[in-house]
This record gives C-alpha cells, sequence and structure tokens, in this order.
C-alpha cells in the first residue's frame, strides 16, 4: 500500500463523472540528492510526490502524480489541499477542455498538482479512446530512438566516480555543478568515463555572468559536453542572459527561466533551448504547447523530470517525439516506483513491455 495522508485516501463525489482518489507517496533515493541550490546541505534521501487516480463510472482510470519543487513555492502538503478542493463532478475524460478550464480557475498556481489532474484526465480519456497516449496527441513513438541522459548529482568526487561507473550502460550523463568541487566531480567523472557525451546543469549556481563564462569555457575544453542547463538565476536581467549567449562556447538552455510558453520570447533571446518538464508546466497539455512554442521560435528542446515515479516520467516519454534531447531518469534514481511504465534500458526509451496498449501504459506493481 502506498503512504496514505490520512486513513484512507480522500475520495470526493462518485457521480456521472469521475471518482478522485489520492496519496502521499515517499520515494527512496538510491543515493544522496544535492543539486547547487542546496547549498551546503548534505542533500536528500526521500523525496515526497502525490499519486492521483480517476476512475470513470464504466470503470477506466486515469493516473497522475504532482512532483512539485520548493523551487516554484509549491510542496505535497499544499498540492493535498488544492486536490481536496477538486469538485469531481466538473471532471471527465469526455470534456478535457472544460475538465482543465476548471482546473485551472480553481486557484493560481499549483502546477504540479494540475499536471497530475491533466495526466490522468488525459490517461483516461486514451484509454477510453484504446490509443496510446502519444497517438490520442498526434505524435509518434518509434522505439529504439529515444535516448535519456542519467543524473548524476553532486558528491564527493571518489563518490561521484562511483555513481558513473555504475551508469556505464547509459551513453549520456547530466552531471550537477555548481559547488566548490566542480573541477574535482569533473575530473572524477572523466576518469570514470574518459569521452562519454555529457550535458552540465548548474541549477542557477552562477551569480554574475562574468563567472558563468569563466565555468563555461572551461567545461568546453573538455570537448564532450554538450551544453550547459541554466547557468544563471532566473532573475537575472535579460540584458546579463543575452550578453552570456553570445559569447558562449557552448550552448545554454533554459530549465527555472522557461516555466511554459509565455517565457518563450525571453528565451529565444537569451538561450539556445529550454528544457520542459511537465511539473512546471502544469501538465501534458502545456508541456506539449511549450515545446512547440519553443521549436516554432527555433529553440532546441529538452523534456526533463523532478524525482519522479514511472507515471510522471511515461506521460513525459510519449511527447518525445518533440525533444531534441531527453532528460527522463527521475524513476531511475529511486529504489521503490510503485509502478511500471516505460523502461530505460541502456538510456534507451521503450514501451514495448509496458503495461497495456491504451494510455499511459502504466499500472501498478504487483
Amino acid at each position: 500500500m502506498p503512504n496514505i495522508l490520512i486513513d484512507c485516501p480522500f475520495v470526493l463525489g462518485f457521480r456521472s463523472h469521475v471518482q478522485i482518489k489520492f496519496w502521499q507517496q515517499d520515494l527512496k533515493l538510491a543515493h544522496f540528492w544535492k543539486i547547487a541550490r542546496s547549498g551546503d546541505m548534505g542533500g536528500i534521501s526521500h523525496f515526497p510526490v502525490a499519486i492521483l487516480q480517476l476512475t470513470d463510472h464504466d470503470g477506466t482510470t486515469g493516473l497522475g502524480e504532482s512532483a512539485p519543487s520548493s523551487r516554484y513555492h509549491e510542496d505535497v502538503p499544499s498540492g493535498l489541499k488544492f486536490l481536496a478542493q477538486v469538485d469531481a463532478s466538473r471532471l471527465s475524460f469526455d470534456d478535457l477542455d472544460a475538465s482543465m478550464s476548471y482546473v485551472e480557475n480553481l486557484a493560481p498556481g499549483q502546477s504540479a498538482a494540475k499536471s497530475a489532474l491533466n495526466i490522468a484526465l488525459l490517461d483516461g480519456a486514451a484509454r477510453k479512446a484504446r490509443r496510446p497516449l502519444h497517438d490520442f496527441l498526434g505524435l509518434s513513438f518509434p522505439e529504439n530512438h529515444h535516448v535519456t541522459s542519467f543524473s548524476i548529482g553532486i558528491d564527493k568526487p571518489e563518490i561521484i566516480r562511483k555513481k558513473v561507473l555504475a551508469a556505464e550502460a547509459y551513453p549520456v550523463l547530466k552531471l550537477k555543478v555548481g559547488a566548490r568541487d566542480d573541477q574535482a566531480n569533473l575530473a572524477a567523472l572523466r576518469d570514470a568515463a574518459p569521452r562519454k557525451l555529457v550535458r552540465v546543469d548548474a541549477n542557477e549556481g552562477w551569480k554574475t555572468k562574468e563567472r558563468a563564462l569563466e565555468k563555461i569555457e572551461w567545461l568546453a575544453a573538455d570537448g564532450h559536453i554538450q551544453f550547459v542547463e541554466q547557468p544563471m538565476p532566473a532573475t537575472t536581467p535579460p540584458a546579463d542572459l543575452a550578453w552570456l549567449k553570445s559569447r558562449s562556447p557552448l550552448p545554454v538552455f533554459a530549465d527555472e527561466s522557461y516555466l511554459s510558453a509565455a517565457d518563450v520570447s525571453l528565451c529565444a533571446d537569451c538561450f539556445h533551448g529550454v528544457n520542459v518538464k511537465l511539473c512546471k508546466t502544469g501538465g501534458v497539455t502545456r508541456g506539449l504547447a511549450a515545446l512547440q512554442a519553443a521549436r516554432k521560435a527555433g529553440l532546441k528542446t529538452m523534456i526533463g523530470c523532478m524525482i519522479e515515479t514511472s507515471i510522471h516520467i511515461s506521460a513525459a516519454a510519449h511527447l518525445a517525439a518533440l525533444a531534441d534531447y531527453l532528460d527522463l531518469d527521475g524513476n531511475l534514481l529511486i529504489t521503490n516506483d510503485p509502478y511500471l511504465g516505460v523502461s530505460a534500458i541502456n538510456g534507451i526509451l521503450s514501451f514495448t513491455h509496458a503495461p497495456g496498449p491504451f494510455g499511459l501504459r502504466v499500472k501498478a506493481r504487483a
């Protein structure tokens, strides 16, 4: 049984539309997880999310997940409080536009909780249509094509080396930087994987454009770094972001600076690409819009994630046709994923062995 917020999951209205249940699930990380924003803290060993299930009157179910980030002033308790306000009679797999319009107008913010509702609604609608979600959205998903990176958090150099060796099967790594030991950590990575492709994520860790340029020039000398994510804080003046873009020897991608399609004009001026996460955009529908807007603006696109179960990772994977790069490994970083969905054997995303042919293609583990 998952961890329940109270003695049993919330159950709201079982009318002609849907029944809704949701609960907190604590995910256990395989290793302590630390990024630049963690500062001098030692990292985390657990990450809480919320799981949501919608059930139609005919028994069709849809699964969703909320993976909130304190960076966006959201957490699981506030998300559960938001979900408790939802009138289930206003949700329907047969009228997605009206359902999501109601959800969006229920309260400001709460993108992660809204993402859970959006994913579950789409999952149920695609199941009823008897189509996998990507096909329901008009997208393809060719097997043996989509490669995800595997993330290595900030740690001691000797631990970095062990993590990289353990991730030998993955063709692309993502290294978290923005700490005092960046140079030693990259050296440890290269000791274990001399020529492997690496993406670097600073998580807003470099506070000035001069410092960011200095660090990126150092990274470029490695010769096998693909790009750098969010080198400076999202609050950095656009002129400074554009200054860095014009001088950077490596492509720079927006993450915390790209929350939705509304940010596309800023990012087109200040970055070479964007990282789209469903928890930021508010779900698959807005994630798809954010990807399409970025591509139209000439930006490279990546789909990323938080620490998540296979529900959220599988939902994002169905949008893979719109991404140049994928970083969908949140479920690979935990030891107690309660769901089965898309797989990532040797870093290749696949639905070949996913449960069921329709919707998200996700189910609870036995």
